[in-house]
Parts: C-alpha cells; sequence; structure tokens
C-alpha cells in the first residue's frame, strides 16, 4: 500500500519511527531536566522570587497593566481596521489624485520600524496627544497600513462578475466598493485580519519607550524592584498568551458565524417550491 506522497511504512520502518520518537522525547525531557536545575540551583524557583504573584497591591497592578494593554490595543485595532478599509479603497481607486496619496501613506508607514514612529510622535506631540493617544496612533498608522494591503488583496481576491454584476444593476463606484466588494473582502481575509490583530496587541509592549503604564512596563519596574526577571516573564507570557487565544476563539466564532450567515437557511420561496 502506498499514498499519494509516500509509501506506507512497514512493520520495520513503525519501529524505527516509534525507537527515534521515544529517544527524542528522552532527549527533550533531560534538556529540560536540565535547565530545571540550573534554574534550582540559580535560586530562580525560590519564594521570595514568585511571593509578588500573590501580594495583593503587586497582583493588583498587573491587572490595571493588563487592562491598559487590552484598552489600548482594543482602540487601535478597531481603528486600524478603518484605516485600513479607507486606503485600501483609496489605493484602489481610479483617479490618481486619490490613489497615489493613499500608496505614499500605506508604503511609508508600513516601512517604518513601529517603535521609531512610537518615539517619534510621543516627542512631537506628546503635549496634545499624551502617552495613551501617541501609542494608540503609533498602532493605527502602522497596523492600518498593513491592514490596506490586507483588505486590497481581499478585494482583488472577489471574482470580477461580482462588481461587473453590481454596475450592470446600476451601482457606482463607492457603493460597489462599499456594499459588494468590502465585506466579501473581510470574509476572505478574517484570518489575516485577526493575526494582525494579534500583532496589534503584542505590539503594545513597545509602549515602555514612552514609557506608557502597561503590562510591560508594570513588569518592568517589578523585576527591577524583586530581581526576579525570569519569574515576571514567564507570568507576562502567560498573561499574554491568554489574551490572544482568547481573540483567537473569537475569530474562529466570528468566521463560523459569517459562514452561517453565507450559508443561511432557504428563503420562503425556496421552501415553498421544495415542498410543493
Amino acid at each position: 500500500m502506498s499514498s499519494v506522497l509516500f509509501d506506507v511504512p512497514g512493520p520495520r520502518a513503525r519501529r524505527r519511527q516509534r525507537n527515534a520518537s521515544a529517544l527524542t522525547v528522552l532527549v527533550l525531557l533531560m534538556m529540560a531536566a536540565g535547565v530545571a536545575w540550573k534554574l534550582q540551583v540559580e535560586g530562580q524557583f525560590a519564594a521570595e522570587k514568585w511571593e509578588v504573584f500573590v501580594t495583593p497591591a503587586y497582583v493588583q497592578a498587573l491587572m490595571e497593566g493588563a487592562l491598559a494593554t487590552i484598552r489600548t490595543a482594543a482602540v487601535a485595532i478597531v481603528l486600524s481596521i478603518i484605516f485600513g478599509a479607507v486606503f485600501a479603497v483609496g489605493r484602489l481607486s481610479p483617479r490618481f489624485w486619490l490613489r497615489w496619496p493613499s500608496t505614499l501613506v500605506v508604503e511609508f508607514f508600513r516601512a517604518v520600524p513601529l517603535l521609531m514612529l512610537i518615539l517619534a510622535i510621543y516627542l512631537v506631540y506628546n503635549e496634545a496627544l499624551g502617552k495613551f493617544w501617541s501609542l494608540v496612533l503609533g498602532l493605527v498608522l502602522y497596523n492600518g497600513s498593513v491592514l490596506a494591503e490586507v483588505f486590497r488583496a481581499g478585494m482583488l481576491a472577489v471574482p470580477s462578475g461580482q462588481s461587473e454584476a453590481a454596475y450592470g444593476i446600476g451601482l457606482r463606484r463607492g457603493q460597489v466598493m462599499r456594499i459588494v466588494l468590502l465585506p466579501q473582502a473581510v470574509r476572505i481575509m478574517l484570518p489575516a485580519i485577526i493575526s494582525q490583530s494579534v500583532v496589534a496587541l503584542k505590539d503594545t509592549s513597545l509602549g515602555y519607550v514612552i514609557p506608557y503604564a502597561e503590562l510591560t512596563v508594570t513588569g518592568r519596574q517589578i523585576s527591577i524592584e524583586f530581581h526576579n526577571s525570569l519569574a515576571v516573564a514567564l507570568v507576562l507570557a502567560a498573561m499574554f498568551i491568554v489574551v490572544n487565544y482568547g481573540l483567537s476563539r473569537l475569530a474562529v466564532w466570528l468566521e463560523g458565524r459569517m459562514s452561517r450567515n453565507t450559508t443561511g437557511a432557504p428563503t420562503a420561496d425556496a421552501a415553498d417550491t421544495s415542498g410543493a
């Protein structure tokens, strides 16, 4: 027996695979044990390095930092999606005076390193914007430019017959973009949109350069006070993983919801026809 890509392993091959898998697991366990022993020798498992995470005052500080991170990410993600949709439509416009400025904005902010962008906005507009909006604006300009390309690719991926049919019933170009192409682009590119949203959430940690009191800055202050950088890094990583996992599950739910709305139930006329 053979599959399309390779021959199905026989008894000896399966035995070699099991032995190799067992050896790999054994090596990984030995490496993990070595790392744990080294950390124990360095005192990284000492109670004083971890008790801060059960101290109410510090737990409250971490929760406030987490809420600041989530609030910043939520505002930045919503504004980035709006920014990306607007500039994607601008890049697809047949009018050169709208298409070329949109292209220039998107390509420029995609190329500028985000850390430099946040710092530059803060240094120039700090008095007018403050730390929160300086961070949000940097995230929006960068992630919105990336999402503009995502939306543009999604609209170009919609079959041309969709727009031709819309023009055929008398819709104008702006209506075709808004009513026909953009909703389908969102549905097509939803995984990429959610992926960029996760990137925006993680990029909030760059607020330390301002410094904005989000989760990473709070954790850094705790690590400086208690000299427990490893413990803080592990706790912050776990918190980011939980939030990102929740965002990923939200994406799965939205994708399923949109798929059900697309397929939908049969219309009344179809139901009457099938019943007849």
